[in-house]
């Protein structure tokens, strides 16, 4: 199945405590990368989550972003240091009786005391805020993978487009190929004719006819890609990650287009390798967006 790495999914759990929500998008990557932005305290659970994406999610970048409103994930307590408070106490009456000050502390001021009074932090490990999470972030990665779907048939449909056009050029090489042979047997004729003045040595003319034809050939690569060419449908019809498939598929083909421009000793067969080369480097740049 062709399915884009492009897309976005969102969504919502909430119950009468909180509400979780989950953020999810993705981009086009060579492989598989998955970021995941949330609260420090569910920092644990990365792993799980991560997997939960991997489950529907094959390829591509993907960033998740998880906010928590309502209830906290974590309870919050007030720690007294006080063997501290009591030196600061007893410093501060030492002062007093010292310097004859008789003001003493008020609550307020022991309040201000550095290091006296600290909040402390227990991480809440409610396994129903896990599992709202889990569902939250699963929600979220089907809907981005169905967007991602609903990218993936328009670039379907474009690639066959592609494949079509790429199909008729192959047609006009295999048309043009013969003659090749023919034209350059014709011009060797003239050229050796004119050479000496109207005896042709019809032997060589056939071996070296033959000779170029050998390295004029081209069957075989036009074999290769019409394979390659079938290869790619059938790879589309999947049901699991082709991305990089449909990649190998495209270098493989111009690879073959290459070789076919590079043999060509005519002009409309040059024409053609062009052509071909253009239309498959628009593949090239749709296949980069492919699961």
């Amino acid at each position: 199945m062709v399915c884009s790495m492009t897309g976005y999914g969102r969504s919502s759990i909430g119950n009468d405590k909180l509400t979780i929500t989950a953020e999810m998008k993705s981009v086009n990557h060579r492989f598989f990368e998955i970021n995941v932005r949330m609260p420090r305290q569910l920092m644990s659970i990365e792993d799980k989550i991560k997997k939960v994406i991997s489950s529907i999610i094959y390829r591509g970048r993907v960033e998740l972003y998880i906010t928590i409103e309502g209830e906290s994930l974590a309870d919050r307590f007030i720690e007294v240091d006080w063997n501290l408070l009591d030196q600061y106490v007893q410093a501060a009456a030492e002062i007093g009786n010292r310097y004859d000050l008789h003001n003493g502390l008020q609550l307020t001021d022991l309040l201000k005391l550095e290091n006296v009074i600290t909040v402390g932090e227990q991480e809440n490990s409610n396994e129903e805020i896990q599992s709202m999470i889990f569902a939250a972030v699963q929600d979220a990665a089907l809907k981005l993978k169905e967007m991602r779907k609903a990218e993936g048939a328009h670039l379907k449909s474009d690639l066959l487009k592609q494949l079509s056009i790429l199909e008729s050029y192959v047609s006009d090489i295999e048309k043009y190929a013969p003659q090749v042979v023919i034209r350059y047997k014709h011009r060797l004729e003239k050229k050796m004719a004119e050479l000496s003045e109207g005896t042709i040595d019809e032997s060589r003319i056939i071996t070296e006819a033959a000779l170029f034809a050998d390295k004029a050939d081209i069957a075989e690569e036009i074999t290769r890609i019409r394979s390659h060419l079938s290869q790619f449908r059938e790879t589309m019809q999947k049901e699991e990650s082709i991305g990089r498939k449909l990649d190998f598929l495209v270098q493989e083909l111009n690879r073959e287009a290459n070789t076919i421009g590079s043999k060509a000793n005519d002009k409309d067969i040059s024409k053609c390798s062009v052509e071909l080369k253009s239309v498959i480097e628009r593949l090239k740049e749709q296949v980069q967006n492919i699961e």
